[in-house]
């Protein structure tokens, strides 16, 4: 992943050597590694443990006390629609996370800094792009297969924590626009929302891909967080298309592109009723509420027009859409518990709410929102299992809509015109051992690709899509 063709299969061999000498694993896609915090000492039982492979003979806890967090995990998944689609069948995509963390207070006595480097290793195919032909894909590992490295930062911390920067190849969906909520489910884009997949280049700074840019993160209050930063906007360096995952040297991480425009984005956090370490639990219930916005400054094609002002669907067009300075979003995020029947309580019912929207002319989606409840201790005995029930609103531009009148108008025969495609979404999430989930998951999507043409059926629409799977998360270390 860097020195193009030599950093990367050193970082990425030194990373996987550790890895079998005793590596550990996180989330996909993970939080950031390490954070200064140690693991603690595993049990000894193989369904108590954290990790499968344990302490490894006492290695881990020995790399921590050097300030050295390893990680290695994998995640499966099989996905089918049953209904709808384009065709339908099943299909395998597979997921694993290496990430090296240290903490350079114990490593060197530098109190503050972190050090994090990861990678990734992409497998199997995409049922999304195999059958379906949906906006809001199916599940939030679906990638191009490729070995990449993934973020490489360094973060300093200020003021007791209540100040940090930093700095290095960073994916926004990290920290950016994150719902606590939403992170249970498998649907793409309960993780990083349509908008930004849709609307910026090669889907923006998120996974898989990431970009070189400075985070900056202020707490001047317990209650209230100020996230700011700015990035390269295009982390494959292409022109803007719809899939630029593979484009180059990106293709394994290593193409720090600066040459398209910059991303620069904030977001202002409250939280209520959060806990603090050392104090009695509060009474009232948790929530967490976020407002952001994203301004890039690259250019952008029109969704109807071309240079000349013609309709991009007239004979006579040039075919070369016009091009527009500057692009943005403005986003909300809510995140609240709604009931528990005591504050040390693992049974909880949560809500969460996700909207943002953009500029129509020069934007595929022009809206998004995503939502729904969650409730963990669903069953009695059950308190680290988790249910969920959740749905996705994408909506296709008017000047895109436009676009697709303008083409049956012109060619004079039935032309669909795209509107709004949605998603329901049913999961479980089984925690069986502190190492091992499982999850069965179902979605139904209604009006894929926003009421697109079947290209196996034309001119008939694809038909609502029922899609069944389930995930498998093992961490290794």
């Amino acid at each position: 992943m860097w020195c193009r063709d030599c950093l990367l299969p050193a970082l990425t061999g030194a990373v996987l050597a550790v890895s079998v000498a005793g590596a550990a694993a996180q989330g996909a896609p993970p939080p950031a590694a390490a954070e200064g915090t140690s693991p603690a000492p595993d049990p000894g039982g193989l369904w108590q443990r954290s990790a499968l492979l344990g302490d490894a003979g006492g290695l881990r806890p020995w790399l921590a006390r050097q300030g050295i967090t390893l990680g290695l995990q994998e995640t499966s998944e099989v996905f089918a629609n049953v209904s709808g689609g384009v065709h339908r069948g099943a299909d395998y995509d597979g997921l694993t996370q290496m990430n090296l963390g240290l903490d350079t207070r114990k490593a060197f006595g530098w109190a503050g800094g972190t050090f994090t480097v990861s990678a990734l290793q992409i497998h199997g195919r995409s049922l999304s792009a195999d059958n379906l032909d949906n906006l809001q894909t199916i599940s939030g590992i679906e990638a191009a297969p490729t070995s990449r490295l993934w973020e490489l930062w360094y973060q300093q911390a200020f003021l007791h924590g209540r100040l940090d920067i930093k700095l290095g190849q960073q994916s926004l969906d990290e920290e950016f626009m994150t719902s606590r909520g939403s992170g249970l489910f498998v649907n793409t884009m309960m993780g990083w929302p349509m908008v930004p997949s849709a609307d910026l280049y090669a889907g923006g700074p998120a996974y898989p891909l990431s970009s070189l840019g400075v985070r900056l993160r202020v707490r001047p209050t317990p209650a209230l967080t100020v996230l700011a930063g700015v990035f390269d906007d295009n982390p494959s360096g292409g022109p803007f298309a719809t899939d630029s995952q593979l484009r180059g040297a990106e293709a394994d991480g290593a193409a720090f592109s600066l040459n398209t425009g910059a991303l620069w984005i904030a977001e202002l956090q409250y939280a209520v009723n959060r806990a603090r370490p050392g104090a009695p639990p509060p009474r009232g219930l948790p929530g967490t509420y976020k407002l952001g916005v994203w301004y890039d400054s690259a250019t952008f094609p029109d969704q109807r027009l071309d240079t000349t002002g013609r309709s991009l669907a007239d004979p006579a067009s040039s075919g070369v859409a016009r091009m527009h300075r500057g692009n943005f979003s403005l986003y909300a995020v809510a995140d609240q518990t709604v009931w528990r029947p005591g504050p040390q309580s693992a049974r909880a019912v949560s809500l969460f709410l996700r909207v943002m929207g953009a500029p129509p002319d020069r934007n595929l989606i022009s809206f998004s929102a995503n939502g729904g409840l969650t409730v963990t201790d669903p069953l009695p005995g059950r308190d680290d299992d988790t249910f969920g029930i959740g749905f996705g609103v994408a909506k296709v531009s008017g000047d895109a809509a436009s676009l697709d009148r303008a083409t049956a108008a012109f060619t004079g025969t039935p032309y669909p015109v795209r509107g709004t495609e949605t998603f329901l979404e049913l999961t479980y999430q089984v925690q069986l051992a502190p190492w091992w989930q499982v999850q069965p998951d179902f979605q139904y999507v209604f009006n894929p690709g926003g009421g697109i043409e079947n290209p196996s059926n034309p001119p008939r629409r694809i038909a609502d899509e029922a899609v069944f799977g389930v995930r498998t998360v093992v961490t290794l270390w």
